[in-house]
Protein backbone atom coordinates (compact mmCIF):
# COMPACT_ATOMS: atom_id res chain seq x y z
CA UNK A 1 0.00 0.00 0.00
CA UNK A 2 2.72 2.56 0.54
CA UNK A 3 4.85 1.05 -2.23
CA UNK A 4 1.63 2.36 -4.88
CA UNK A 5 0.92 5.58 -2.58
CA UNK A 6 5.05 6.30 -3.17
CA UNK A 7 4.96 5.38 -6.50
CA UNK A 8 1.73 7.33 -7.40
CA UNK A 9 3.20 10.46 -5.87
CA UNK A 10 6.43 10.27 -7.85
CA UNK A 11 4.20 10.04 -11.00
CA UNK A 12 2.08 13.11 -9.82
CA UNK A 13 5.24 15.31 -8.95
CA UNK A 14 6.62 14.12 -12.48
CA UNK A 15 3.45 15.11 -14.71
CA UNK A 16 3.06 18.17 -12.37
CA UNK A 17 6.72 19.43 -13.88
CA UNK A 18 6.32 19.08 -16.98
CA UNK A 19 3.14 21.47 -16.80
CA UNK A 20 5.40 23.98 -15.71
CA UNK A 21 7.75 23.35 -18.48
CA UNK A 22 10.79 21.92 -16.01
CA UNK A 23 12.55 19.12 -17.23
CA UNK A 24 12.05 16.08 -14.45
CA UNK A 25 15.51 14.67 -15.56
CA UNK A 26 17.69 15.65 -12.99
CA UNK A 27 15.45 14.76 -10.51
CA UNK A 28 14.74 11.25 -11.43
CA UNK A 29 18.33 10.64 -11.49
CA UNK A 30 18.69 11.90 -7.85
CA UNK A 31 15.85 9.93 -7.06
CA UNK A 32 16.65 7.20 -8.66
CA UNK A 33 20.53 7.32 -6.83
CA UNK A 34 19.04 8.13 -3.42
CA UNK A 35 16.25 4.42 -4.15
CA UNK A 36 20.13 2.39 -5.24
CA UNK A 37 21.14 3.46 -2.09
CA UNK A 38 18.66 2.43 0.12
CA UNK A 39 18.11 -0.57 -1.58
CA UNK A 40 21.79 -1.60 -1.14
CA UNK A 41 21.83 -0.19 2.62
CA UNK A 42 18.79 -2.55 3.62
CA UNK A 43 20.09 -5.73 1.87
CA UNK A 44 23.42 -4.96 3.42
CA UNK A 45 21.44 -5.09 6.91
CA UNK A 46 19.37 -7.64 6.26
CA UNK A 47 22.54 -10.06 5.29
CA UNK A 48 24.23 -9.04 8.05
CA UNK A 49 20.43 -9.43 10.99
CA UNK A 50 20.67 -13.13 8.83
CA UNK A 51 23.55 -14.19 9.17
CA UNK A 52 24.00 -13.55 12.86
CA UNK A 53 20.67 -15.72 13.49
CA UNK A 54 21.75 -18.36 11.30
CA UNK A 55 24.54 -18.35 13.53
CA UNK A 56 22.93 -18.30 16.64
CA UNK A 57 20.31 -20.91 15.16
CA UNK A 58 23.60 -23.01 14.26
CA UNK A 59 24.28 -23.44 18.35
CA UNK A 60 23.37 -26.79 19.47
CA UNK A 61 21.28 -25.66 22.61
CA UNK A 62 19.93 -28.78 25.21
CA UNK A 63 20.83 -30.38 27.68
CA UNK A 64 23.67 -33.21 27.06
CA UNK A 65 23.31 -37.17 27.82
CA UNK A 66 27.11 -37.17 27.47
CA UNK A 67 28.20 -38.64 31.64
CA UNK A 68 31.47 -38.47 33.11
CA UNK A 69 31.47 -42.39 32.96
CA UNK A 70 31.15 -42.23 29.06
CA UNK A 71 34.52 -40.20 28.78
CA UNK A 72 37.59 -42.90 29.19
CA UNK A 73 40.60 -41.96 30.93
CA UNK A 74 41.57 -38.31 31.76
CA UNK A 75 40.55 -39.36 35.52
CA UNK A 76 42.75 -36.44 37.61
CA UNK A 77 40.54 -33.47 34.95
CA UNK A 78 37.42 -35.03 35.62
CA UNK A 79 37.47 -35.37 39.15
CA UNK A 80 39.41 -31.52 39.04
CA UNK A 81 36.01 -30.47 36.75
CA UNK A 82 33.64 -32.21 39.16
CA UNK A 83 35.17 -30.22 42.03
CA UNK A 84 34.67 -27.16 40.04
CA UNK A 85 31.13 -27.79 39.25
CA UNK A 86 29.74 -28.20 42.83
CA UNK A 87 29.03 -24.42 42.94
CA UNK A 88 26.46 -25.09 40.80
CA UNK A 89 25.01 -28.64 42.45
CA UNK A 90 25.49 -27.66 46.11
CA UNK A 91 24.80 -23.66 46.18
CA UNK A 92 23.68 -23.32 49.76
CA UNK A 93 26.52 -24.64 50.92
CA UNK A 94 28.92 -22.69 48.96
CA UNK A 95 27.26 -19.81 50.55
CA UNK A 96 27.69 -20.73 54.16
CA UNK A 97 31.54 -21.03 53.15
CA UNK A 98 31.51 -17.89 51.87
CA UNK A 99 32.64 -19.39 48.93
CA UNK A 100 33.00 -16.90 45.67
CA UNK A 101 31.60 -18.74 42.50
CA UNK A 102 33.42 -20.19 40.16
CA UNK A 103 33.14 -18.02 36.67
CA UNK A 104 34.68 -19.78 34.33
CA UNK A 105 37.08 -23.06 33.62
CA UNK A 106 39.53 -23.26 30.90
CA UNK A 107 40.46 -26.42 29.37
CA UNK A 108 43.14 -26.64 27.37
CA UNK A 109 45.16 -29.39 25.98
CA UNK A 110 46.17 -30.97 22.45
CA UNK A 111 43.39 -31.55 19.90
CA UNK A 112 41.03 -34.40 20.08
CA UNK A 113 41.76 -35.16 23.63
CA UNK A 114 37.86 -34.65 25.07
CA UNK A 115 37.88 -31.14 25.83
CA UNK A 116 33.98 -30.71 23.88
CA UNK A 117 32.81 -33.94 25.88
CA UNK A 118 34.05 -32.56 29.24
CA UNK A 119 32.28 -29.44 28.77
CA UNK A 120 29.26 -32.04 27.97
CA UNK A 121 29.33 -34.20 30.87
CA UNK A 122 29.78 -30.93 32.91
CA UNK A 123 26.64 -29.96 31.55
CA UNK A 124 24.64 -33.54 32.51
CA UNK A 125 26.41 -33.78 36.00
CA UNK A 126 25.05 -30.28 37.09
CA UNK A 127 22.11 -30.90 35.05
CA UNK A 128 22.17 -27.59 33.16
CA UNK A 129 21.25 -26.42 30.36
CA UNK A 130 23.69 -26.54 27.76
CA UNK A 131 24.73 -23.56 25.22
CA UNK A 132 27.53 -24.02 22.55
CA UNK A 133 29.38 -21.94 20.30
CA UNK A 134 33.05 -21.42 18.89
CA UNK A 135 35.27 -18.72 18.60
CA UNK A 136 34.92 -18.21 14.68
CA UNK A 137 31.40 -17.47 15.57
CA UNK A 138 32.23 -14.48 16.44
CA UNK A 139 34.61 -13.11 13.79
CA UNK A 140 32.72 -10.24 11.62
CA UNK A 141 33.93 -7.49 9.54
CA UNK A 142 31.35 -5.66 10.96
CA UNK A 143 32.17 -3.55 14.10
CA UNK A 144 30.23 -4.24 17.00
CA UNK A 145 28.75 -7.22 15.51
CA UNK A 146 30.73 -9.71 17.69
CA UNK A 147 30.09 -8.16 20.82
CA UNK A 148 26.26 -8.28 20.33
CA UNK A 149 26.51 -12.02 19.54
CA UNK A 150 28.25 -12.30 23.25
CA UNK A 151 25.37 -10.51 24.94
CA UNK A 152 22.93 -13.08 22.25
CA UNK A 153 24.82 -15.93 23.64
CA UNK A 154 24.44 -15.08 27.42
CA UNK A 155 20.60 -13.98 27.31
CA UNK A 156 20.19 -17.29 25.46
CA UNK A 157 21.45 -19.28 28.15
CA UNK A 158 19.72 -17.67 30.51
CA UNK A 159 16.19 -17.62 28.38
CA UNK A 160 16.82 -21.52 27.44
CA UNK A 161 17.52 -22.23 31.30
CA UNK A 162 14.25 -20.43 32.45
CA UNK A 163 12.18 -22.68 29.28
CA UNK A 164 13.90 -25.92 30.60
CA UNK A 165 12.74 -24.73 34.35
CA UNK A 166 16.51 -25.07 34.92
CA UNK A 167 18.62 -23.20 37.64
CA UNK A 168 21.68 -22.82 35.87
CA UNK A 169 23.22 -23.01 32.78
CA UNK A 170 26.73 -23.77 31.01
CA UNK A 171 28.30 -22.08 28.06
CA UNK A 172 30.59 -23.57 26.21
CA UNK A 173 33.12 -21.58 23.80
CA UNK A 174 35.45 -23.73 21.70
CA UNK A 175 38.71 -22.15 20.03
CA UNK A 176 38.17 -19.24 22.37
CA UNK A 177 41.69 -18.45 21.25
CA UNK A 178 40.37 -16.89 17.98
CA UNK A 179 38.51 -13.75 19.87
CA UNK A 180 40.53 -13.84 23.60
CA UNK A 181 44.15 -13.37 21.84
CA UNK A 182 46.85 -11.34 23.62
CA UNK A 183 45.68 -7.55 22.51
CA UNK A 184 48.64 -5.43 21.35
CA UNK A 185 49.19 -1.88 22.35
CA UNK A 186 47.09 0.59 21.77
CA UNK A 187 46.03 -1.21 18.52
CA UNK A 188 41.95 -1.62 17.51
CA UNK A 189 40.44 -4.73 16.54
CA UNK A 190 37.26 -6.14 16.50
CA UNK A 191 38.43 -9.09 18.40
CA UNK A 192 39.42 -6.47 21.35
CA UNK A 193 35.34 -4.97 21.81
CA UNK A 194 34.22 -8.64 21.59
CA UNK A 195 36.99 -9.65 23.83
CA UNK A 196 35.67 -6.47 26.32
CA UNK A 197 32.37 -8.07 26.16
CA UNK A 198 32.89 -11.59 27.40
CA UNK A 199 34.81 -9.86 29.91
CA UNK A 200 32.13 -7.27 30.81
CA UNK A 201 29.53 -10.38 30.55
CA UNK A 202 31.86 -12.92 33.01
CA UNK A 203 31.80 -10.00 35.82
CA UNK A 204 28.38 -9.68 35.66
CA UNK A 205 27.15 -13.00 35.81
CA UNK A 206 26.56 -13.06 39.70
CA UNK A 207 24.29 -10.32 39.20
CA UNK A 208 21.82 -12.47 37.70
CA UNK A 209 20.38 -14.49 41.02
CA UNK A 210 17.93 -16.75 39.02
CA UNK A 211 19.98 -18.45 36.88
CA UNK A 212 23.59 -19.60 37.60
CA UNK A 213 26.01 -19.50 34.80
CA UNK A 214 29.41 -20.82 33.94
CA UNK A 215 31.78 -20.57 30.83
CA UNK A 216 33.49 -23.11 30.03
CA UNK A 217 36.33 -22.28 27.64
CA UNK A 218 38.48 -25.07 24.65
CA UNK A 219 41.92 -23.81 23.43
CA UNK A 220 44.76 -25.61 22.05
CA UNK A 221 46.95 -22.42 22.44
CA UNK A 222 46.72 -21.62 25.97
CA UNK A 223 49.59 -19.64 25.55
CA UNK A 224 48.07 -17.16 22.84
CA UNK A 225 45.05 -16.29 25.75
CA UNK A 226 44.97 -12.45 27.23
CA UNK A 227 46.21 -12.24 30.50
CA UNK A 228 42.88 -10.30 31.52
CA UNK A 229 40.79 -13.40 30.34
CA UNK A 230 43.12 -15.67 32.36
CA UNK A 231 43.11 -13.88 36.08
CA UNK A 232 41.24 -15.10 38.66
CA UNK A 233 37.61 -13.68 38.66
CA UNK A 234 37.33 -15.07 34.99
CA UNK A 235 38.60 -18.42 34.58
CA UNK A 236 39.49 -19.39 37.57
CA UNK A 237 40.58 -23.28 37.13
CA UNK A 238 42.34 -23.88 34.45
CA UNK A 239 42.44 -27.85 33.75
CA UNK A 240 44.82 -29.22 31.24
CA UNK A 241 43.39 -32.28 29.43
CA UNK A 242 46.52 -34.23 28.18
CA UNK A 243 46.52 -37.54 25.58
CA UNK A 244 45.51 -40.69 27.44
CA UNK A 245 48.54 -43.08 29.04
CA UNK A 246 47.84 -46.39 28.03
CA UNK A 247 45.51 -47.63 30.95
CA UNK A 248 43.48 -44.57 29.54
CA UNK A 249 43.63 -45.81 26.22
CA UNK A 250 42.40 -49.31 26.77
CA UNK A 251 39.46 -47.62 28.78
CA UNK A 252 38.33 -45.37 25.15
CA UNK A 253 39.18 -48.64 23.41
CA UNK A 254 36.37 -50.72 25.30
CA UNK A 255 34.33 -47.77 25.33
CA UNK A 256 34.43 -47.35 21.62
CA UNK A 257 34.17 -51.28 21.03
CA UNK A 258 31.11 -52.01 22.62
CA UNK A 259 28.79 -51.81 20.20
CA UNK A 260 30.99 -53.65 17.60
CA UNK A 261 31.39 -57.14 17.06
CA UNK A 262 34.86 -58.18 18.41
CA UNK A 263 36.65 -61.54 18.03
CA UNK A 264 37.29 -63.35 20.89
CA UNK A 265 40.68 -63.62 20.53
CA UNK A 266 41.14 -59.34 19.75
CA UNK A 267 43.83 -57.73 22.29
CA UNK A 268 42.61 -54.56 23.20
CA UNK A 269 45.76 -54.12 25.82
CA UNK A 270 48.29 -54.78 23.13
CA UNK A 271 46.27 -52.08 20.78
CA UNK A 272 46.64 -49.98 23.68
CA UNK A 273 50.10 -50.53 24.23
CA UNK A 274 50.76 -49.97 20.55
CA UNK A 275 48.84 -46.33 20.02
CA UNK A 276 51.58 -44.25 22.65
CA UNK A 277 50.77 -40.55 21.93
CA UNK A 278 46.78 -41.23 20.04
CA UNK A 279 44.74 -39.02 21.26
CA UNK A 280 40.85 -40.42 22.22
CA UNK A 281 39.55 -38.90 18.88
CA UNK A 282 42.47 -41.13 16.62
CA UNK A 283 41.47 -44.06 18.98
CA UNK A 284 37.89 -43.64 18.06
CA UNK A 285 38.76 -43.39 14.66
CA UNK A 286 41.19 -46.45 14.84
CA UNK A 287 38.37 -48.59 16.02
CA UNK A 288 35.82 -47.01 13.23
CA UNK A 289 38.48 -47.97 10.98
CA UNK A 290 39.21 -51.31 12.39
CA UNK A 291 35.16 -52.13 11.62
CA UNK A 292 35.46 -50.48 8.06
CA UNK A 293 38.51 -53.48 7.21
CA UNK A 294 36.25 -55.93 8.33
CA UNK A 295 33.03 -55.21 6.50
CA UNK A 296 35.64 -54.77 3.18
CA UNK A 297 36.61 -58.35 3.82
CA UNK A 298 32.98 -59.40 4.41
CA UNK A 299 33.80 -60.50 7.99
CA UNK A 300 31.23 -61.47 10.32
CA UNK A 301 33.89 -60.17 13.35
CA UNK A 302 36.48 -57.19 13.44
CA UNK A 303 40.04 -59.75 14.22
CA UNK A 304 43.80 -58.42 15.44
CA UNK A 305 44.85 -57.95 12.08
CA UNK A 306 42.18 -55.36 11.18
CA UNK A 307 43.26 -53.39 13.95
CA UNK A 308 46.63 -53.36 13.09
CA UNK A 309 45.72 -52.22 9.93
CA UNK A 310 43.85 -49.50 11.21
CA UNK A 311 46.60 -48.51 13.11
CA UNK A 312 48.72 -48.40 10.61
CA UNK A 313 46.49 -46.07 8.65
CA UNK A 314 45.84 -43.73 11.33
CA UNK A 315 50.02 -43.40 11.58
CA UNK A 316 50.88 -43.39 8.14
CA UNK A 317 47.73 -42.47 5.93
CA UNK A 318 46.23 -45.16 3.72
CA UNK A 319 48.05 -47.43 1.30
CA UNK A 320 49.24 -45.71 -2.46
CA UNK A 321 48.70 -46.96 -5.59
CA UNK A 322 52.46 -45.95 -6.65
CA UNK A 323 53.86 -49.18 -7.63
CA UNK A 324 58.15 -49.03 -6.94
CA UNK A 325 60.43 -51.00 -8.92
CA UNK A 326 62.32 -54.33 -7.95
CA UNK A 327 65.78 -52.27 -7.22
CA UNK A 328 63.68 -49.67 -5.21
CA UNK A 329 62.25 -52.31 -3.50
CA UNK A 330 65.59 -54.31 -2.30
CA UNK A 331 66.61 -50.79 -1.23
CA UNK A 332 62.99 -50.08 1.01
CA UNK A 333 63.49 -53.47 2.47
CA UNK A 334 67.28 -53.13 3.19
CA UNK A 335 66.57 -49.84 4.74
CA UNK A 336 63.95 -50.83 7.21
CA UNK A 337 65.76 -53.97 8.09
CA UNK A 338 68.24 -51.86 9.79
CA UNK A 339 65.77 -50.01 11.48
CA UNK A 340 63.91 -52.91 13.02
CA UNK A 341 67.33 -54.46 14.04
CA UNK A 342 69.11 -51.89 16.20
CA UNK A 343 65.50 -50.92 17.31
CA UNK A 344 65.69 -54.72 18.71
CA UNK A 345 69.02 -54.55 20.01
CA UNK A 346 68.65 -51.19 22.32
CA UNK A 347 65.22 -52.44 23.17
CA UNK A 348 64.21 -55.76 22.87
CA UNK A 349 60.38 -56.46 21.59
CA UNK A 350 59.90 -52.91 20.33
CA UNK A 351 59.65 -53.95 16.44
CA UNK A 352 55.72 -54.79 16.13
CA UNK A 353 55.61 -54.72 12.19
CA UNK A 354 58.04 -54.33 9.09
CA UNK A 355 56.37 -53.28 6.32
CA UNK A 356 57.00 -52.94 2.19
CA UNK A 357 53.33 -51.61 1.48
CA UNK A 358 53.48 -47.70 0.84
CA UNK A 359 51.35 -45.51 2.75
CA UNK A 360 50.96 -42.18 2.52
CA UNK A 361 54.89 -40.35 1.75
CA UNK A 362 56.81 -43.83 2.58
CA UNK A 363 57.60 -46.17 0.60
CA UNK A 364 58.15 -49.09 3.58
CA UNK A 365 58.17 -48.73 7.36
CA UNK A 366 58.97 -50.00 10.85
CA UNK A 367 56.06 -49.71 13.21
CA UNK A 368 57.31 -50.13 16.91
CA UNK A 369 55.34 -49.81 20.23
CA UNK A 370 56.86 -48.94 23.60
CA UNK A 371 57.33 -51.62 26.31
CA UNK A 372 55.77 -48.65 28.30
CA UNK A 373 54.84 -45.21 28.28
CA UNK A 374 57.99 -42.98 28.54
CA UNK A 375 58.14 -39.05 29.41
CA UNK A 376 61.76 -38.75 30.72
CA UNK A 377 64.73 -39.74 28.83
CA UNK A 378 68.69 -40.27 30.08
CA UNK A 379 71.17 -39.41 27.34
CA UNK A 380 71.52 -43.45 26.24
CA UNK A 381 67.66 -43.14 25.78
CA UNK A 382 67.97 -40.07 23.36
CA UNK A 383 71.43 -41.50 21.84
CA UNK A 384 69.70 -45.16 21.25
CA UNK A 385 66.46 -43.21 19.33
CA UNK A 386 69.14 -41.28 17.19
CA UNK A 387 70.83 -44.77 16.46
CA UNK A 388 67.39 -46.66 15.05
CA UNK A 389 66.89 -42.77 13.39
CA UNK A 390 70.18 -43.39 11.86
CA UNK A 391 70.00 -47.52 10.92
CA UNK A 392 68.36 -47.36 7.93
CA UNK A 393 70.65 -45.00 5.96
CA UNK A 394 73.64 -47.51 7.75
CA UNK A 395 72.21 -50.51 6.54
CA UNK A 396 71.85 -48.88 2.91
CA UNK A 397 75.73 -47.61 3.42
CA UNK A 398 76.42 -51.19 3.96
CA UNK A 399 74.66 -53.03 1.92
CA UNK A 400 74.91 -50.87 -1.27
CA UNK A 401 77.96 -48.60 -0.45
CA UNK A 402 75.98 -45.52 -0.63
CA UNK A 403 72.44 -44.02 0.45
CA UNK A 404 69.46 -42.42 -0.86
CA UNK A 405 67.25 -39.97 -0.02
CA UNK A 406 64.98 -42.16 1.33
CA UNK A 407 66.70 -41.30 5.27
CA UNK A 408 65.37 -37.64 4.78
CA UNK A 409 62.51 -38.20 7.62
CA UNK A 410 65.27 -39.81 9.38
CA UNK A 411 67.57 -37.26 9.64
CA UNK A 412 65.14 -34.46 10.95
CA UNK A 413 64.03 -36.84 13.53
CA UNK A 414 67.69 -37.49 14.51
CA UNK A 415 68.33 -34.03 14.93
CA UNK A 416 65.21 -33.19 16.83
CA UNK A 417 66.02 -35.89 18.81
CA UNK A 418 70.31 -34.60 18.94
CA UNK A 419 68.63 -30.46 19.62
CA UNK A 420 66.62 -32.11 22.94
CA UNK A 421 69.91 -33.90 23.63
CA UNK A 422 71.39 -30.62 23.95
CA UNK A 423 69.10 -28.05 25.36
CA UNK A 424 68.58 -30.76 28.52
CA UNK A 425 72.21 -30.18 29.14
CA UNK A 426 73.52 -34.18 28.36
CA UNK A 427 75.79 -33.08 25.73
CA UNK A 428 79.36 -32.12 26.46
CA UNK A 429 78.45 -28.46 26.05
CA UNK A 430 77.00 -29.29 29.76
CA UNK A 431 74.16 -26.99 30.95
CA UNK A 432 73.40 -24.19 28.79
CA UNK A 433 70.58 -21.56 27.78
CA UNK A 434 69.79 -22.12 24.18
CA UNK A 435 68.39 -18.64 23.25
CA UNK A 436 72.79 -17.80 23.91
CA UNK A 437 74.32 -20.54 21.86
CA UNK A 438 74.92 -19.05 18.17
CA UNK A 439 73.51 -21.68 15.78
CA UNK A 440 76.64 -22.51 14.69
CA UNK A 441 78.05 -23.93 18.01
CA UNK A 442 74.52 -25.61 18.35
CA UNK A 443 74.64 -27.29 14.38
CA UNK A 444 78.68 -28.32 15.35
CA UNK A 445 77.80 -30.30 19.03
CA UNK A 446 74.34 -31.66 16.71
CA UNK A 447 76.45 -32.87 13.62
CA UNK A 448 78.86 -34.54 15.83
CA UNK A 449 76.29 -36.36 18.45
CA UNK A 450 74.83 -38.04 14.79
CA UNK A 451 78.03 -38.49 13.26
CA UNK A 452 79.53 -40.49 16.71
CA UNK A 453 75.75 -42.44 16.71
CA UNK A 454 76.14 -43.51 13.01
CA UNK A 455 79.18 -44.55 13.13
CA UNK A 456 78.85 -47.05 16.06
CA UNK A 457 75.17 -48.00 14.29
CA UNK A 458 77.08 -49.09 11.04
CA UNK A 459 79.57 -51.03 13.16
CA UNK A 460 76.64 -52.91 14.33
CA UNK A 461 74.82 -53.67 10.98
CA UNK A 462 78.00 -54.90 10.06
CA UNK A 463 77.32 -58.19 12.11
CA UNK A 464 74.03 -59.46 10.27
CA UNK A 465 74.69 -59.44 6.85
CA UNK A 466 73.48 -63.27 6.49
CA UNK A 467 70.44 -62.17 8.31
CA UNK A 468 69.54 -59.39 5.66
CA UNK A 469 69.70 -61.78 3.17
CA UNK A 470 67.33 -64.29 5.17
CA UNK A 471 65.16 -61.72 6.00
CA UNK A 472 65.10 -59.81 2.63
CA UNK A 473 63.70 -63.09 0.69
CA UNK A 474 60.84 -63.13 3.10
CA UNK A 475 59.86 -59.55 3.19
CA UNK A 476 59.77 -58.99 -0.72
CA UNK A 477 57.64 -62.13 -0.89
CA UNK A 478 55.43 -61.44 1.42
CA UNK A 479 55.52 -57.38 2.11
CA UNK A 480 55.07 -57.88 5.73
CA UNK A 481 56.96 -59.37 8.53
CA UNK A 482 55.54 -59.33 11.72
CA UNK A 483 57.72 -58.66 14.83
CA UNK A 484 57.26 -62.00 16.38
CA UNK A 485 59.17 -63.41 13.21
CA UNK A 486 61.40 -61.08 12.80
CA UNK A 487 62.81 -61.76 16.74
CA UNK A 488 62.65 -65.57 15.22
CA UNK A 489 65.03 -65.05 12.91
CA UNK A 490 67.03 -62.94 14.95
CA UNK A 491 66.89 -65.37 17.75
CA UNK A 492 68.26 -68.25 15.17
CA UNK A 493 70.88 -65.87 13.40
CA UNK A 494 72.00 -65.15 17.13
CA UNK A 495 72.45 -68.77 17.90
CA UNK A 496 73.97 -69.41 14.89
CA UNK A 497 76.73 -66.69 14.50
CA UNK A 498 77.01 -65.70 19.14
CA UNK A 499 78.20 -62.53 17.72
CA UNK A 500 75.29 -60.20 18.60
CA UNK A 501 75.92 -57.69 21.30
CA UNK A 502 74.04 -55.55 22.40
CA UNK A 503 74.35 -51.80 21.63
CA UNK A 504 76.17 -49.74 23.60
Amino acid sequence: MVKAIAIGTGLGIVVFLIYLGVNPLPLLIFAGIIAALVFVSGTGVNQRGFGANKKRNSRKDSIPTVAFDDIGGQERAKKELMEALDFLIFHDQIVTYGIRPIKGILLSGPPGTGKTLMAKAAAHYTNSVFVSSSGSEFVEMYVGVGAQRIRDLFRDARTLARKKRKTSAIIFIDEIDVIGGKREGSQHREYDQTLNQLLTEMDGIISNQDIRILVIAATNRKDMLDAALLRPGRFDRHITVDLPDKKARLQILNLHTRNKPLCPDVDLEQVASETFGFSGAQLESLTNEAAIYAMREKQEQIQQKHLSLAIDKIMMGEKTDREATQEEKERVAIHELGHAIISELVRPGSVSQVSLAPRGQALGYVRHHPEQDRYLYTRQNLEDQIKVCLAGAAAEQYIYRNKSTGARNDYEQANRYARILIEAGLSQLGIIDPELISKEKMHEETTKIIRQCFERTFQHIRQFHTLFQNCLHILLKEEVLSGDEFRNLLKQYAHETAKIDRVN
